[in-house]
């Protein structure tokens, strides 16, 4: 059975779904374009009742995407923010693996992970903080962890390669205060980052922000055929997943994202929010925040976005690439009293 390229999903504009033939991971369309490709042994799967065709229909059962509705949530809801406390130590342990995972249903990715997901765990301190971070190596590769923010040249995670059954503690001061990443930087970099080793880093400041329902949004994609473009898209890992389970967010209430982009292969990601403007302040810093409903983040670019809902109802959120979208990265805020 043949592959379909990137080009030839996109050409198609159907919502996918996937699924294994013959021990081989193939799409799934529904009839009219399975005629077109010749995959007539593929299943569908029917977006939800009544919407129409087209990704901006997928939400609920209908969806393809992988997991329950609390499977995420590690990775969607970060740890609490503690108050400044001087001589604090925040310590963390990181294992890299190589794992299987499943972005789409029925599409498996051979994966190099922290701690068994993409991305990794978030990582949380506040400013000042000794923030000690434990790295075993599990996997079969040699591996880093590069932070972004300040701390000594030892601590680079670049010239301290960590070798499989190996291990090396990062430990330094969390500043400055704001929204970070970290992954690895072992070379060739592109392929340790595009196979998954990669999370948010947030660092919050010594005055704390005013409480929030907070989120971690890393966007991403995946290369499955390795011909070196994305042919799925995701935020924290999964395609459609907060489509197929929306997140629930009360309307009037100060919803705080915390959004990154380690996307490997394209230039650049974004993020668009349907029915609303948000405040987007870059890396989390400064005074400076930007009133709109669209920004663009390069690879390893952050911010910070503050949302109050003015109205009820399923609100979409997802790439302004209409190719990402389409590929797996979109979702929705269900928005309620």
């Amino acid at each position: 059975m043949p592959k379909l390229t990137r080009k030839q999903l996109l050409a198609l504009g159907t919502p996918l779904a996937v699924v294994p033939v013959a021990g081989k991971v193939v799409l799934a369309l529904d009839d009219e374009t399975a005629d077109r490709v010749t995959h007539r042994h593929a299943v569908s799967s029917a977006p939800a009742a009544g919407a129409a065709a087209g990704h901006a229909a997928m939400i609920g059962e209908g969806t393809p995407a992988v997991g329950g509705p609390n499977d995420l949530d590690g990775l969607l809801y970060p740890p609490p923010a503690l108050p400044h406390e001087p001589g604090r130590v925040r310590e963390y342990t990181l294992v890299a693996t190589d794992t299987e995972i499943e972005i789409a249903p029925g599409v498996f990715f051979p994966a190099w992970t922290y701690n068994g997901t993409v991305p990794g765990p978030v990582i949380r301190a506040t400013e000042d903080d000794l923030l000690r971070v434990r790295f075993a190596n599990a996997g079969a590769h040699p591996h880093t962890i590069h932070f972004h923010g300040i701390h000594p040249a030892n601590m680079d995670g670049v010239f301290e390669i960590v070798g499989p059954g190996e291990e090396l503690t990062y430990e330094f001061p969390a500043r400055p205060a704001g929204f970070h990443v970290y992954h690895c930087h072992t070379a060739p970099l592109k392929k340790h980052i595009h196979k998954g080793l990669y999370g948010a880093f947030i660092i919050d400041p010594k005055l704390p922000r005013e409480p929030a329902r907070e989120l971690v949004m890393v966007m991403s994609g995946y290369d499955t055929d390795g011909d070196g473009e994305n042919n799925f898209y995701t935020v924290n890992g999964r395609t459609f997943y907060y489509a197929r389970h929306p997140i629930q967010v009360k309307r009037g209430g100060l919803v705080r994202v915390y959004l990154a982009n380690l996307t490997e292969f394209d230039l650049i990601n974004s993020f668009h929010l349907h029915g609303d403007f948000f405040r987007y302040q870059p890396t989390g810093t400064g005074e400076q925040w930007e009133y709109t409903d669209t920004v663009m983040q390069c690879q390893g670019q952050r911010g910070v976005l503050e949302i109050r809902f003015s109205n009820t109802g399923a609100f979409m959120f997802h790439a302004h690439q209409s190719e990402f979208a389409e590929l797996g990265w979109m979702g929705f805020f269900q928005v309620i009293d």
